[in-house]
């Protein structure tokens, strides 16, 4: 594919399409698997994903025809006829669990605009480079971070104060990830500010 006046031409240029056509050809392999999986997504986790500008993200969606959803005041987007797995009940009993997640995991970098899920934690779980360190859970929230020291011991620290629960939960998480890791030691290529505190 190769960019040609008045729009985009594949392979060797014997057919053109305009901008919004394919834009939404390039937007659906990429975009509908990862809102499949990562979703709801927004425009701006959609641009971050493609690449493409918000022009014609804006174009290839009219193209697509996303359902929208409302993510408390912001509109979300999810594949076509896929409303259903956006729509949670607040009222529905969920037990209370924790994640101890490694650095880089998809979870945690899978949306540019992650502030519902990460608070103001950035700036300690995530190097220079939007990379993310190990990230600790609870009830769908990132709430602090982890480290390996040399001596296998997985160090856990929260960020917030989410209870006497949450933290006896994440301790015994931390025990569990050392026990399954055993002799096994890692050191981070790019460690992130709270990993550094925490491995010393």
């Amino acid at each position: 594919m190769r960019r040609a006046r008045g729009g985009w031409r594949w392979g060797n240029g014997e057919r053109g399409w305009r901008d919004a056509t394919a834009c939404a050809r390039l937007l659906a392999p990429l975009t509908w698997p990862r809102l499949d999986t990562f979703g709801p997504g927004t425009l701006v986790d959609l641009k971050w994903w493609t690449g493409l500008t918000v022009g014609q993200v804006k174009r290839a969606l009219t193209a697509i025809g996303p359902t929208e959803v409302d993510l408390g005041g912001t509109t979300g987007l999810v594949s076509p006829g896929d409303d259903d797995a956006a729509v949670v009940d607040a009222g529905d009993p969920v037990e209370p669990w924790v994640a101890l997640l490694p650095s880089l995991y998809s979870t945690v970098m899978g949306w540019k605009e992650r502030h519902w899920y990460l608070g103001d934690h950035g700036p300690a779980l995530f190097d220079t480079n939007g990379n993310a360190g190990p990230t600790v859970w609870w009830d769908g929230r990132v709430v602090g971070g982890w480290a390996q020291r040399q001596d296998g011991e997985i160090v856990v620290r929260l960020l917030e104060d989410v209870g006497a629960d949450a933290r006896a939960a994440a301790e015994a998480e931390a025990e569990a990830v050392a026990a399954w890791l055993g002799p096994v030691r890692f050191t981070p290529r790019f460690p992130t500010p709270l990993e550094r505190q925490l491995a010393t």
